[in-house]
């Protein structure tokens, strides 16, 4: 497949800050483009990779933490529970790091490649990865949410 660019956030490309479209039609094209942003996603050596990320306001992610790639085509989440707070970063804003508090364990609801829904349980890593890019399809960036006195600037002074 293909590799696309990922955007990187500055104020004048708002892309990243817009919500994304739910994904009516199912297809090839949509196939083809999950494929290339599991691509994408590998080649940055991330955990997860929302269409916005690519310039492509789609409500669409991948998410792999080590124990399979994970598709989802217009997903939402059903519960939250619990609390946990880690270290985040984002492939669209590599400049910067930051604790965020997120869920400890998630339920959601998505669409597979074929249109079929389904439901999976996250934890830790997984729940983590779903709440941050369910969140950059509504616009959302885990810089909003970093807890005060925990950012971390990873830029070569």
């Amino acid at each position: 497949m293909a590799l696309r660019n990922i955007r990187n956030y500055n104020e004048e490309d708002t892309i990243l800050r817009k919500k994304s479209k739910v994904v009516k039609i199912i297809d090839e094209k949509t196939q083809i483009l999950l494929a290339d942003m599991a691509d994408t996603m590998y080649q940055a050596n991330g955990v997860g990779l929302a269409a916005p990320q690519i310039g492509i306001l789609k409500r669409l992610v991948v998410i792999d933490v080590g124990e399979g790639l994970i598709k989802l085509i217009n997903p939402v989440i059903l519960e939250r529970s619990g609390e946990q707070q880690d270290m985040e970063g984002c492939l669209s804003v590599p400049d910067i790091s930051g604790e965020v508090l997120r869920p400890q364990k998630v339920r959601i609801k998505a669409q597979d490649e074929n249109g079929d829904y389904f439901e999976l349980e996250g934890t830790d890593l997984l729940a983590r990865a779903f709440c941050h890019e369910l969140d950059h399809l509504d616009g959302i960036l885990f810089i909003d949410k970093i807890l005060p006195d925990t950012t971390v600037s990873n830029i070569e002074q």
